[in-house]
């Protein structure tokens, strides 16, 4: 997987934007959890999706809490952790949290219109 790695607010902004042409994941990770860091590795163990299809994101939650608050106020989704949040238009399309992260969840999301 070839992680963008998610720094400020600003990049939210970027998110949306990239979205309208290709979908994007955002994955907000917790570095002090260890069901966060089995989530992410599950997802990368069993990532199948071409780079073309999906950009990923990756959030360090601990690190830029504020980020992770906007992300969560920007989508109108409730904040978790660890949490792959699916944005396809703009909108979040999907979003899951703990072990219900799931590549064909994902992969399905991806595929349906908004």
């Amino acid at each position: 997987m070839n992680w963008h790695h998610i720094t400020s607010v600003n990049d939210i902004e970027t998110i949306i934007d990239r979205s309208r042409v290709v979908p994007c994941l955002i994955l907000k990770h917790s570095t002090r959890c260890p069901i966060s860091s089995m989530a992410k590795n599950r997802l990368e163990m069993s990532w199948d999706i071409n780079e073309e299809e999906l950009d990923t994101y990756f959030l360090d939650l601990i690190r830029y809490r504020d980020v992770s608050n906007q992300i969560a106020a920007t989508f109108g989704i409730q904040h978790e952790s660890p949490q792959a949040i699916l944005i396809k238009d703009g909108q979040a399309i999907y979003d899951a949290s703990h072990l219900n992260i799931r590549i064909d969840d994902l992969r399905l999301a991806q595929s349906q219109d908004t």
